[in-house]
């Protein structure tokens, strides 16, 4: 029996390019369009069957998101028919569907409550809830001051106790710590056994490929593949491959365009993701970018080669000590490495309201694995050991590593000479007179 029945689904998001655009269009109570249709899902038509475990892989903006928000009811199709049966539990974002100024226990009873548990269910599930979190007594404080990982933690054992029907993971386990991801990895395992429908979305193709029975690959929102995770993993590796190859040999062409044609502009203005964001919001980050030496936005980090961190921040009250900075973080949601203005020696200038500051962050990257690598971008008021955190966003902006020239074993490779046969501290050795 089929659980999921996706028949020609499309879902498009109207653009505008500027606010006054949608104003207009409102004005003529649409009967005039000063938009234009992004489709982030075209034409999708597949099938799951009850107890199935459904894997969804493809780029990021592929569409993988939009499918699985209209799985669970919180998006509708523009066309097409998409037919669900059974209770459905999602995992979609972090912390998604909980409210952070509720604590951990509150969003506990809200959560489970609008899956359809009763009170004397959730009462009698709770020991569990909590224990499978971990989280100790931040349990019984807002949801506001939780880290990802932790917000991921609770969302989770959530999702896994309402016993659903049906269960939705997004990338959000990509956040937690290794030993967690592990634990969650057995329950998914165990909820297989049990026959609950899983449908799985992940960039860790190992996890794919350990779990799922069938695989679809979307790309641009269309489907490209589907069938025997096998055969569409391989299919997706050698894609990505080939992608990855036809940007290194374009690589040198564009780095030969004139730089001051490239120049980002001083504001960055984009946030391109906000997996869940804090702080007292007297500051805000307005916009984060990775560029390259010469300017333009980059789609792939290289090892070895200079990038610049570009942070635009906007104060709305005064911050007396302002200090910017970000945190990178790899594909397990791992805080790889982080500084700040402070960190570096950098005092920045006070900020009235109103002001804007932007900070170029220059760094070489070293050689690391290639994996996705995340970086959340914060603005605090104080020195480095007081301060009061203004925002932090959470994995603003994710790139892929590239490959190197050699093997990575492990995260990183350090620069190392090989000597053979060398004595530390040995002096060079006196000819022999004879």
């Amino acid at each position: 029996m089929n659980v999921i029945d996706f028949q020609g689904v499309s879902k498009s998001y109207p653009i505008y390019e500027t606010p006054g655009q949608r104003l207009k269009e409102l004005a003529t109570f649409n009967r005039v369009s000063f938009h234009r249709d992004f489709w982030a899902l075209r034409d999708v038509s597949f099938t799951v069957k009850r107890g199935e475990t459904f894997c969804v892989i493809g780029e990021n903006g592929s569409g993988k998101s939009t499918l699985l928000q209209i799985i669970a009811g919180i998006l509708q199709p523009s066309s097409g028919k998409a037919a669900v049966e059974g209770r459905v539990s999602a995992l979609l974002e972090l912390g998604s569907g909980f409210n952070p100024e509720f604590s951990g226990k509150e969003n506990v009873y809200l959560n489970a409550a609008i899956l359809g548990l009763t009170t004397a269910q959730i009462d009698a599930r709770y020991a569990e809830i909590e224990a499978f979190a971990e989280i100790g007594d931040f349990i019984n404080q807002p949801v506001k001051t939780y880290s990802s990982g932790m917000a991921v933690r609770l969302a989770f054992s959530v999702a896994i106790h309402v016993d659903p029907d049906i269960l939705l993971v997004d990338e959000a386990l990509a956040v937690g710590d290794i030993y967690f991801r592990q634990r969650c990895m057995r329950k998914v395992h165990e909820l297989r056994q049990k026959g609950v429908t899983i449908l799985f979305v992940s960039h860790a193709i190992g996890d794919v490929k350990a779990i799922g029975d069938r695989t679809m690959w979307l790309d641009n929102g269309t489907i490209r593949a589907i069938g025997e995770t096998e055969n569409v993993v391989s299919q997706y590796l050698a894609y990505m491959v080939e992608k990855d190859s036809r940007f290194l040999e374009l690589g040198p062409r564009a780095q030969e365009q004139p730089a001051a044609a490239n120049i980002a502009p001083q504001v960055i203005d984009s946030i391109p993701n906000i997996d869940h964001r804090y702080g007292d919001g007297r500051a805000e980050i307005v916009g984060i970018a990775v560029l390259n030496d010469l300017g333009n936005k980059l789609h792939l980090m290289e090892p070895g080669k200079p990038v610049v961190i570009r942070i635009s921040a906007r104060a709305k009250e005064a911050v007396m000590n302002p200090n910017i900075g970000f945190m990178m973080r790899n594909h397990l949601g791992v805080d790889f490495a982080g500084t700040n203005t402070l960190r570096e020696g950098h005092q920045l200038a006070e900020l009235w309201p109103g002001d804007t500051v932007t900070v170029d962050f220059h760094l070489t990257l070293p050689e690391l694995y290639p994996a996705s690598f995340s970086f959340s971008p914060a603005i605090a008021d104080g020195n480095l050991s007081h301060y009061k955190m203004c925002d932090w966003i959470d994995n603003a902006l994710t790139l892929q590593m590239g490959h190197g020239e050699g093997e990575i074993y492990g995260y990183l490779h350090i620069p190392c000479k090989v000597e053979v046969n060398s004595r530390l501290g040995a002096k060079e050795a006196v000819p022999h007179e004879r």
